[in-house]
């Protein structure tokens, strides 16, 4: 076996193993909690699965709950006859309800929202390791800086359009301070308030509303904010900006040809301002068969260089530039703070008929995965901040007041404590069978968008591998 298949064995192998724990985990956590606090309030625990699915092994334990691994990892339940009828998903209880004591109004809304709770703590726990261990940053992802403007934006349809920042006069250099009010961290943040952002103009078409500082000012920019992208989402055409300080030069390219050293920081290509080594390269394939002049700062004195004509297959990677690693240490209520901002913007944007964002651009199991997949390449930092994520996520949106979901079952014992008895057994169980249909008849529909997705990144990398590899003799 090649060495190159025997380490993509390996790999896939342990990103497979680190979705079962950490994914597998979120779920688990989410379930212990649900049945640690039921077990402390006195509610019979029927059963306690990891996993979904027929049990593999099983046991009896304390009380007459049965424990059980299931043959799917990724999932889990705790089966409470006195709190919830969901057979169909859990199986059916060997004890009746009516022949239990009836629970308490307290009690029940504790048990539904344990399970948050602990995904809340898990999150809050791994967040305390990244603390402790720090947490690799770079120039880019933590700049909200205007590095370089896309001139144009090719559409779907085949068209081209002048991009909303030229539109809305934005110019390279320009920091973005707010997006529509809400205050930017860094580029991640940026991009995700751009995407759930659902202004409107009197006409209906979309507006953001750029706050950034230019020249020691602050002020405000309108723009009008397209739709493409393979999710359709929100773009303005702009990337992220940094120095561009050359780490190393290609021998025998066109940026050696150009006397082009390393130490040398790039500010302008053919007289346009440059913060991005995207934007470069862009701006260097534009017109490969003409000179491209390059200002660069070399020991604090600003010099032209002039790089000769390119191949049209010009890679950037001639140049190498220092990406300006460092470890920083948030703490874990920071880290915590921005998940659950950005996952109830994006609950609103599904709900907000202004807003662009749809069940199709969210993502399911499959697309978490997917996720995960690429975080397990990138290392266990991570995969610990995308567990923090999923946590949150499994917080906020359990407890929904949706049928089947914790938040739903609160919704139907707080219904019951008003109106003085529970809600007829038929409703809730009708209740609960349309929804469970709804819902995984939107994990389906969301599924196959996931794996458009995979798919299209998948192409993406072998089309990038393909253009890093060594041309054959």
């Amino acid at each position: 076996m090649q060495p190159e298949i025997l380490q993509s064995l390996l790999q896939s192998a342990w990103s497979d193993f680190l979705i079962v724990l950490f994914f597998g985990g979120c779920i688990f956590v989410h379930e212990l909690g649900h049945y640690l606090v039921a077990r402390a309030r006195g509610v019979h625990v029927e059963v306690f699965s990891i996993g979904i699915g027929p049990a593999l092994f099983s046991w009896k334990g304390a009380g007459g709950t049965r424990y059980q691994v299931a043959w799917f990892p990724l999932g889990g339940f705790v089966l409470l006859p006195q709190l919830a009828d969901l057979g169909p998903l859990e199986g059916e209880s060997s004890v009746s309800a009516d022949d239990l004591p009836e629970v308490s109004y307290t009690t029940k809304v504790l048990v539904f929202i344990a399970g948050a709770a602990f995904n809340v703590l898990f999150a809050f726990a791994l967040a305390c390791v990244i603390w402790v261990v720090g947490q690799p940053e770079n120039a880019e992802s933590e700049s909200t800086t205007v590095g370089y403007i896309e001139r144009t934006i090719d559409m779907p349809d085949g068209t081209q359009v002048v991009s909303p920042a030229v539109q809305g006069g934005l110019r390279i250099g320009d920091v973005v301070k707010a997006i529509d009010g809400h205050a930017i961290s860094d580029w991640g943040d940026l991009t995700e308030t751009l995407y759930t952002s659902s202004g409107r103009d009197k006409d209906g078409g979309r507006t953001t509303v750029f706050t950034i500082e230019r020249e020691g000012r602050t002020m405000q920019v309108t723009l009008h904010p397209l739709l493409w992208g393979n999710d359709h989402l929100r773009r303005v055409g702009i990337m992220p900006g940094y120095d561009l300080n050359v780490h190393s030069v290609e021998a025998r390219s066109a940026a050696a040809a150009a006397g082009l050293r390393r130490g040398d920081r790039i500010v302008a290509v053919n007289g346009s301002p440059i913060m991005n080594a995207a934007g470069l390269g862009m701006e260097l394939s534009a017109k490969p068969s003409a000179e491209a002049h390059l200002s660069v700062l070399r020991a604090a004195r600003r010099i032209d260089l002039v790089m000769p004509p390119r191949t049209a297959s010009l890679q950037l990677g001639d140049i190498e530039f220092s990406a300006g690693y460092h470890m920083t240490y948030p703490g874990p209520l920071e880290q915590l703070a921005q998940p659950f901002v950005m996952t109830f913007r994006t609950v609103w944007g599904l709900i907000d008929p202004r807003s662009d964002i749809g069940l199709s651009k969210v993502s399911g199991p499959v697309g978490i995965v997917h996720v995960f997949h690429a975080a397990a390449e990138a290392g266990i930092r991570a995969v610990l901040r995308i567990t923090i994520l999923i946590n949150v996520n499994l917080a906020i949106l359990n407890l929904l007041p949706i049928p089947v979901l914790d938040g739903g079952q609160i919704l139907f014992a707080t219904i019951g404590r008003l109106r003085g008895k529970a809600l007829p057994a038929n409703f809730v169980v009708t209740a609960q069978s349309v929804f469970m249909v709804l819902i995984f008849s939107m994990v389906l529909y969301i599924s196959i968008f996931d794996v458009r997705r995979w798919r299209a990144d998948a192409a993406a990398d072998s089309r990038a591998q393909a253009q890093a590899a060594p041309a054959k003799p």
